[in-house]
């Protein structure tokens, strides 16, 4: 069984035991779960149950494994015969989570 779910904007598809990179939240620290409560589809093949838009009572809890980085992105300007370049890196920060238990 696998379920589509919505955090903050981006659409998840999950299944229990997956290992899945959302965006930083700020957490409490003891804290050691999330509960996702707006999923748009729990199910599979005939048995699948859609929200309009999300579906009442089915949720699916996550325990957090941490915070990790992303891949580093480099940003380059230039202005060709102007003398001018500029050369910036970003590395995005994630919440990577495993997928504990859906429930439909």
């Amino acid at each position: 069984m696998y379920a589509i779910i919505e955090d903050r904007g981006n659409q998840y598809h999950v299944r229990e035991g997956d290992t899945l990179e959302i965006q930083l939240q700020d957490i409490p620290e003891n804290v050691g779960a999330i509960t996702f409560d707006r999923v748009l589809m729990v199910g599979e093949g005939d048995s699948a149950r859609i929200g309009q838009p999300y579906l009442e009572n089915a949720k699916v809890t996550a325990s957090l494994k941490g915070e990790i980085k992303g891949d580093k992105i480099t940003v380059i300007k230039m202005k060709r015969r102007k003398g001018y370049r500029r050369k910036q890196g970003h590395r995005q920060r994630y919440l990577q989570v495993q997928i504990d238990k859906i429930e439909p």
